[in-house]
């Protein structure tokens, strides 16, 4: 080879060389941002130091008392403790690295050994009867527990009395739905704790830590000889555990966006188990330097028996730089968002899995935002959509016009609740939806969801309308909403919000058939006026025949007549308990996760200051004492 000819081939290599670093660079450039490596130190200079750096001034802890903590609790308090209002705009890397950066790694202390059941009593050795399984006792999602499986009367209800109660240590938020399966009761908890416990004692037979906050309910199937949990966390994990024993089987991340979270309940059909995932990345377009925004709502089907993947579908195209960057000159991507906040329902005569799906939260906005849709069970197709309120896009920039807040700027018309297959009198079958604009829909499934009516049972409004689910016998629907009114606190300290104590809240009964109204119970306001309670009535709904409970954010569990809406029983959950576990534990706002029944006892959370409710941190237990 010549002179010439080896400057001919390096210059030729040099060549391909620049093109595929371009090509490298272009895919770089038209991915999501990654997460780089995190320095503890910086986070806390930048977003902790000016409280904890001059505690006499902030009555904050200082910093020295912060390093006595185990790590894994400052985690805790970051995520949905004391802090999460300041921590909300913070990516999970930086939230562990300030974490380790601070504390110690030694273990948080355990639970006290007379928490535990004694030897020789065993999970799952209570009678098969009066069970509750999952976000609903029915793949339909209709939060209705039949007169076997509940073992309570609606002329037993005014006789409820507190068995119970059981605290989660550490925590001011209780937002798990309960599982109740042959004797046992499996719940999560806001530090990321599962445990099982007697329903009968609140005992504590195992107890399993997962990565994250676990909110979802646990879904109990048979695997063989034994049953499987099935838990979802706030990160993006999925855990099948032994549900004698709590030890894993299997976990499998569905999502490994950093802002995801899994608040939606599995749910299953023919071996499969479907999770959706929504995200709390509109907290993070707080940050006007965060580049809004790339999460992209989804649902995943796995194998039960090993974790492995069948099919997933999301429901946004994947991101891109819209070509504009904000007012504080971040990039922005687009589009986003359309997350499933709520469980699937599975339609099992037609092979297909209802979902309901949020806003999107930056332009351009999309056609499967703020829609209830059906995906075929076995291949995760789209195969149709309805969507009620088009071109909204919103983050919680947008409550102070910051620069992460889309054109749109809402409304903020999601879909947290659940979609609800009834079967009605006549044979027909209608898809319920309620929604946070504050009206209830009823669809055609065989028409690709038709609208048959729609009806306005509140005002509607970013913390208004249905919030976390409705409940029905297939005759009428029952619908609670929000409609919460005052100050809004989404920002430390955490709850003790000035609410309106007049505003919000209601119950309404709808003809599944036609939409129209039965009766309509009007809240009760807040008396006396107090931080953090307000009127409305945001939690899931749950019914039993004759009766319906609505848990509400002034921290009480009504039951109402499903005949008129009179109230049978009231009990205020806001106050201190004795628990079962020795862990200090009180009550505080009804939020998200509605109350269960099964095998004659009904189980609640008390706690939800997210949006400004009352803290607490702890399940409670009732059972009629006659």
């Amino acid at each position: 080879m010549n002179r010439a000819d080896a400057s001919c081939n390096c210059f030729r290599r040099l060549a391909v060389y620049v093109v595929f670093a371009l090509f490298v660079w272009l895919i770089a450039a038209a991915s999501p941002p990654r997460a780089a490596d995190v320095s503890g130190s910086d986070v806390y200079k930048s977003h902790c130091a000016a409280c904890h750096d001059q505690p006499e001034a902030t009555r904050a802890p200082s910093r020295d008392a912060l390093q006595k903590l185990p790590a894994t609790h400052i985690l805790k308090t970051l995520d949905f403790g004391l802090m999460m209002g300041i921590a909300y705009p913070l990516k999970r890397d930086e939230r562990e690295a300030v974490a380790k950066f601070l504390g110690t790694s030694e273990a948080e202390a355990p639970l006290p050994a007379s928490a535990f059941c004694p030897t020789g009593q065993h999970p799952l050795s209570g009678a098969a009867a009066g069970n509750w399984n999952g976000w609903s006792p029915s793949s339909t999602n209709s939060r209705y527990q039949t007169s076997d499986q509940a073992g309570l009367t609606a002329a037993q209800v005014s006789h409820l009395k507190l068995k119970w109660a059981f605290g989660f240590p550490g925590d001011v938020t209780a937002f798990a739905a309960p599982t109740v399966l042959n004797g046992t009761l499996f719940v999560g908890s806001a530090g990321g704790a599962v445990q099982a416990l007697d329903v009968k004692s609140g005992c504590v037979y195992w107890v399993f830590q997962a990565n994250g906050p676990v909110r979802s309910a646990i879904l109990a199937l048979p695997n063989g000889s034994d049953t499987s949990l099935l838990i979802a966390d706030q990160i993006g994990w999925v855990y099948s555990l032994d549900a004698r024993t709590g030890h894993v089987l299997w976990k499998h991340r569905v999502e490994d966006h950093e802002a995801a979270r899994l608040t939606g309940s599995p749910v299953a059909a023919d071996g499969v188990v479907f999770i959706p995932a929504s995200s709390w990345e509109e907290s993070r377009a707080t940050d006007p330097h965060y580049e809004c925004c790339t999460f992209r709502g989804s649902v995943t089907a796995l194998r039960v028996s090993d974790g492995s993947p069948v099919w997933k579908t999301y429901f946004v195209d994947p991101p891109k730089k819209t070509g504009s960057v904000n007012s504080a000159g971040t990039t922005l991507w687009g589009p986003s968002g359309a997350p499933v906040w709520s469980a699937p329902t599975v339609d099992s005569k037609r092979g297909v899995l209802y979902i309901t799906t949020g806003d999107n939260y930056s332009s351009p906005p999309t056609a499967n935002s703020d829609a209830i849709m059906a995906l075929q069970i076995k291949t995760g197709k789209i195969l149709w959509v309805q969507q009620t309120y088009s071109n909204d896009a919103y983050t919680s920039a947008c409550r102070d016009k910051g620069p992460n807040c889309p054109a749109e700027s809402g409304p903020d018309y999601d879909f947290g609740s659940s979609a609800i297959l009834a079967h009605t009198p006549s044979g027909r079958d209608i898809l319920l939806a309620g929604q946070k604009s504050g009206v209830v829909y009823g669809l055609d499934p065989d028409q690709n969801g038709k609208i048959l009516w729609q009806t306005r049972v509140g005002k509607g409004g970013r913390n208004g309308g249905v919030q976390w689910g409705m409940a029905s016998d297939g005759k009428v629907v029952y619908a609670a909403v929000s409609d919460m009114a005052g100050t809004l606190n989404f920002n430390a300290p955490v709850g003790g919000a000035n609410f309106d104590p007049a505003q919000g809240g209601g119950l309404t009964a709808l003809r599944v058939e036609d939409g129209s109204q039965v009766w309509f119970a009007k809240p009760e306001p807040c008396a006396p006026r107090r931080p953090g309670c307000s009127p409305a009535q945001s939690a899931a709904l749950t019914m039993i025949p004759g009766v319906v409970f609505s848990g509400s954010v002034d921290g009480h569990l009504r039951a109402f007549s499903d005949g008129d809406g009179k109230v049978l029983w009231d009990f205020n959950t806001a106050r201190e308990y004795s628990a079962a576990d020795a862990v200090p534990a009180h009550g505080g706002s009804l939020d998200g996760a509605g109350p269960i029944v099964a095998g004659g006892m009904v189980f609640v959370n008390s706690g939800y200051p997210r949006t400004g409710g009352m803290p607490g941190n702890v399940i409670l237990a009732f059972a009629p004492d006659e």
